[in-house]
């Protein structure tokens, strides 16, 4: 009798993203959402209400240190929504990339055993995020309704509401590429590992998160702007409230980044996915 046998090889091309695989494997992406999402506070006292938590007590703070303190602009707009509205997506940002990058690392053990599409991981931890993120986005809709109906204060939505889903998949994007690099980097250097949680740090400052592209001089915005970061946190403030700075220019540039950088993302990933049991 004749033993069925299957021969699994690395991927053949450097750019490839593997959608028909990954969708074979769709229920391992939800298996690993589930646990990202049930599991992730598991062990703690609040659980899940560390998803609200977090950015009403990171407002809070920002309102103190930077808009009393500090006495940094918020264009006009009440503090509450305008630093809740860029701690949101930044935080969205920020955490997809830190998971992202330890990939390699923190799954060895399971990648040197079973087989299945790597990105799998990555994937599936931008999406449990983007979970968080619509858990967040409730509060940040409730503050921006509040101040809405609020006649002292002057919130204009317009209709560039329209490009926010644009927005969130340009900032998913833009983590995936940039965590996928660094996990790739990582299996060799570990200590690129230290350097990226410093560097998100002060990537937030960089970023129009904490005041408005508008209180930039005209002569040095480009320089934040080359940030492509910058133009998601303006234009999604910007569509709901009405102010800040907006441009199709750097919204395009954006863009183009994000899809350059999910390229060599990949390239690199597949690359290193072939050996890098040898190095981790």
């Amino acid at each position: 009798m004749e033993q069925f046998q299957k021969q699994i090889k690395p991927q053949g091309k450097l750019i490839e993203f593997g959608f028909s695989e990954i969708w074979e494997y769709r229920d391992l992406v939800i298996m690993y959402i589930k646990r990202d999402i049930l599991t992730f506070y598991k062990q703690t006292i609040l659980g899940p209400l560390w998803f609200v938590i977090q950015p009403i007590l990171t407002t809070v703070m920002f309102m103190f240190v930077f808009g009393n303190l500090a006495g940094l602009s918020t264009d006009g707009l009440p503090q509450p929504v305008f630093y809740l509205g860029g701690i949101i997506i930044w935080s969205y940002f920020s955490d997809c990339l830190t998971r992202n990058s330890k990939v390699f690392i923190e799954n060895q053990q399971v990648f040197g055993k079973v087989y299945f599409p790597r990105m799998v991981v990555p994937l599936s931890i931008t999406i449990s995020n983007l979970i968080r993120f619509f858990i967040q986005f409730v509060i940040f809709l409730m503050v921006y309704f509040y101040y809405f109906f609020d006649k002292s204060s002057v919130i204009l939505p317009n209709q560039y509401i329209v490009l926010v889903p644009v927005l969130l998949i340009m900032t998913a994007g833009l983590s995936l590429g940039f965590g996928i690099i660094f996990s790739s980097l990582t299996t060799k250097y570990r200590d690129l590992n230290f350097l990226l949680q410093f560097a998100v740090q002060l990537w937030m400052y960089i970023t129009p998160v904490i005041y408005p592209l508008n209180s930039i001089p005209s002569d040095s915005r480009w320089i934040i702007a080359l940030n492509p970061m910058t133009s998601i946190v303006e234009s999604f403030r910007f569509a709901f409230l009405g102010q800040g700075y907006f441009s199709w220019i750097y919204l395009l540039y954006s863009f183009c980044f994000m899809i350059v950088l999910l390229l060599v993302g990949l390239i690199i990933f597949n690359k290193v996915e072939k050996g890098f049991m040898d190095t981790v």
